[in-house]
């Protein structure tokens, strides 16, 4: 990516921002399975200001997920900066992981986010409004040749109670591993 200041969100609504949002595009990441499928990401406020993640996608047919927490970069900011923090592995949770979330775009009816990939509360998406979240990111500076368009079914998977699960973290290790 360019050296260019990125510009973010400011005045986010944390409570309307709250839900599932659908992950339609990526760039590959190694704490991701390259053929996971129906990936989403669930966050609830808590009392506390934080936001707990789920970040969930289906492998081989199981649900596999991770949990963690969100909270603001800087608390006396107005800009849409996060910190996600994870532990890995997720079957013995003791490596803390913590990146960056950062809203660069949101629409006003907060169903449209451009988080350094574009992400939504529908599995699927417009192709005129994904090519304007495109426009947005290399705006940004992304090389948007890298992306990776995600793959959702529809309907989509039942909520999180349901299903096989990956309890044993294989997908972790997977991804670890380029597969």
């Amino acid at each position: 990516m360019a050296n260019k200041k990125i510009e973010v969100v400011r005045g986010i609504d944390l409570q309307t921002y709250m839900g599932r949002w659908y992950e339609i595009a990526s760039f590959p990441s190694r704490f991701q399975p390259k053929t996971g499928i129906n990936t989403r990401a669930t966050y609830t406020l808590k009392e506390d200001g934080t936001v707990n993640v789920l970040n969930e996608t289906w492998l081989d047919g199981k649900r596999s997920y991770i949990e963690g927490s969100a909270y603001k970069a800087d608390p006396k900011s107005d800009e849409a900066k996060l910190k996600v923090k994870f532990y890995v592995p997720p079957f013995l949770p003791v490596i803390p992981v913590t990146g960056d979330y950062w809203v660069m775009y949101l629409d006003e009816d907060y169903q449209y986010a451009l988080i350094g990939q574009p992400s939504r509360r529908q599995n699927q998406m417009d192709e005129e409004v994904y090519n304007q979240l495109l426009d947005k990111a290399k705006e940004q500076g992304y090389d948007i040749s890298k992306l990776k368009r995600s793959t959702h079914s529809d309907p989509p998977p039942p909520s999180e109670d349901d299903g096989p699960k990956d309890t044993k973290g294989i997908w972790w290790i997977k991804s670890i591993l380029g597969k």
